[in-house]
Parts: C-alpha cells; structure tokens; sequence
C-alpha cells in the first residue's frame, strides 16, 4: 500500500517485483494515479508465494472502506514511516 504522505492519497497494488515496482512510482516512470496524485510512500505491505492468493488480497483491500486500510497501516507501522528503505539498500 502507498501513500502521498502521513493520512494522505492511498494507493493498493500488487507485484511480482515490489523494489521494482515501487522504484517506478518514486521515479514517476508511469502515466496513472500514483504519478498524478505524487503517491509513491511505502507504507504497508504483505508478501504471497502465490499471485492468485496475492491477487485476491488486492481485490478485497481495494473493496475496503478507507478507514479500514488506515487502521491497517496504523497497526502496522503508527508513524506511517516509508518501508522502502527497509525492503533495499537504497
């Protein structure tokens, strides 16, 4: 899950490659939402060893009320800290 910022413009997406992935919405490499909305915080996320499990989780916190997702990130990480620097090097 991205944010803009700390209660900010909340984005949910699934990956095959998250460090790729969320390199692309930090660097604005892609036309859509999170380009538009300057969406590219890491704030939460969970892994699958399997896309169909994974796709399914994606469909159902897309279909969450955006109350639900905040006390999700809040139980998680409180601070809404960026997680991308914990997931690589960079």
């Amino acid at each position: 899950m991205l944010a803009s910022r700390i209660g900010g413009t909340l984005y949910v997406g699934v990956t095959n490659d998250l460090i790729r992935r969320i390199h692309e919405h930090r660097t604005k490499a892609v036309e859509g939402f999170t380009k538009r909305y300057g969406v590219a915080r890491l704030v939460y996320f969970e892994q699958f060893d399997d896309i169909t499990v994974a796709i399914e989780r994606e469909k159902r916190l897309k279909k969450w009320r955006r109350a639900w997702k905040v006390k999700l990130i809040k139980e998680h990480n409180p601070n809404w800290d960026d997680l991308y620097a914990s997931i690589t090097s960079a």
